[in-house]
């Protein structure tokens, strides 16, 4: 297993470590593809290449489409959209040479549904979405799978910021915060779980899931019901 990222190196090791996988990890900068080149050449090299590949660096900037900072419409597509056309490419010859692999690009509600104030957030999510159903076509009869995950509200640093920027708009407390964002889109009234996430994900990567193909899945607490 290898991870990627800026975080917490050493506690994700130890997290996944306990099952008694063997873990690896580079730090590219998946924005740029050389450094995804060479992530998945430290792949090849340690582990003899990538069967599965879980898509999920993302990063967020809200504004009016007017006042929407050109270099950050130019970052977001770059890391939430680019990065997996780059992480698909270099991973499917190995995993058609072993005629099975699992993708799982992890999308988000808004890359089925519009918000305000993130024209670049759901261009890119819409465009995750697209490229899960045209690999998933692509890779149609072979035993590999593509398919996406579209999450509503999980309690990511990423959201913890904007409930942050609410609070301090609205005068609210933390709770108060977040009961507003949530309610005015999840009609559950609560955060999806990173690990209702990662077990998704570990179905889709199962044999049960062998015909589940280009599928867009949203785990959004009725979000897309309404």
């Amino acid at each position: 297993m290898i991870l990627n990222g800026f975080g917490e190196v050493e506690a994700a090791r130890e997290l996944v470590g306990r099952s008694g996988a063997r873990v690896g990890f580079h730090s590219a900068d998946l924005s740029k593809p050389s450094e995804i080149t060479a992530l998945f050449d430290y792949a090849t090299s340690e582990f003899g290449g990538v069967d599965v590949l879980v898509n999920n660096a993302g990063i967020q900037h809200t504004a009016s489409i007017e006042d929407f900072p050109v270099d950050k419409w130019d970052a977001i597509i770059a890391l939430n959209l680019s990065a997996s056309f780059h992480a698909i490419r270099l991973a499917l010859p190995t995993m058609r040479a072993r005629d099975w692999g699992r993708i799982v690009n992890i999308a988000s509600v808004h890359g089925l549904v519009g918000s305000v104030h993130k024209a670049a957030y759901v261009a890119a999510k819409h465009g995750l979405v697209g490229l899960t159903k045209f690999t998933a076509l692509e890779t149609a009869r072979t035993r590999i799978t593509c398919n996406a995950l579209c999450p509503g509200w999980v309690l990511t640093p990423l959201v913890q910021r904007q409930v942050d920027d609410r609070a301090a708009r609205s005068g609210l407390d933390d709770d108060s915060a977040r009961r507003a964002l949530l309610l005015e889109k999840q009609p559950s009234g609560d955060f999806a779980t990173a690990e209702q996430l990662a077990a998704t994900v570990v179905f889709l990567c199962s044999d049960a899931a062998g015909q589940v193909r280009g599928a867009a899945w949203n785990i959004d607490g009725g979000w897309l019901a309404q």
